[in-house]
């Protein structure tokens, strides 16, 4: 392995085991009132923080398998879905609607700066996090196979 290879794998190891909580990063709610981010962590319950986008496909998809499991998973493991968009000002007026359209139950945040995606550091979505009842990331993943859910479900009962 070449010198600098080694040393991104050791840059992005550490990063990751460097991040873990989420940062102290303000994004918005559908009505435009700043929260941060972390007022929804650590509660005594995990919650699974996913980014998205109207033009995403495979973040709808993601989001639609989410819904799927969402009830069950609320009531077995007292899991919140955080659907974390990163729509620009702009597009953000399709936002609502889709979410209406598609009956999606979960609690549905925006990013528009993307400076909650920056602070953490991925570039590509669907990106998703499992933060455990303490605030901990306890397991992150980048896009969306058919599939994923029952990953997750796992993760969910490991933390039981």
């Amino acid at each position: 392995m070449k010198w600098w290879m080694a040393w991104m794998v050791f840059l992005v190891g550490f990063g990751l085991y460097a991040q873990q909580t989420f940062p102290e990063v303000s994004v918005k709610t559908l009505d435009g009132k700043a929260v941060n981010i972390n007022d929804y962590l650590g509660k005594g319950h995990p919650v699974y923080v996913t980014f998205w986008a109207t033009w995403c496909t495979p973040c709808k998809k993601e989001l639609d398998a989410l819904s799927d499991f969402y009830e069950e998973w609320k009531e077995a493991y007292q899991l919140e879905i955080l659907a974390v968009t990163i729509d620009n000002a702009r597009a953000l007026s399709k936002v609502g609607p889709m979410v209406s359209s598609k009956g999606w139950p979960f609690v549905i945040l925006s990013d528009p700066n993307k400076d909650l995606m920056t602070a953490l550091g991925f570039q590509t979505i669907p990106q998703s996090y499992l933060v455990d009842a303490q605030g901990k990331i306890v397991y992150s993943h980048n896009g969306y196979a058919p599939g994923d859910e029952y990953i997750v479900e796992d993760k969910l009962k490991a933390l039981k």
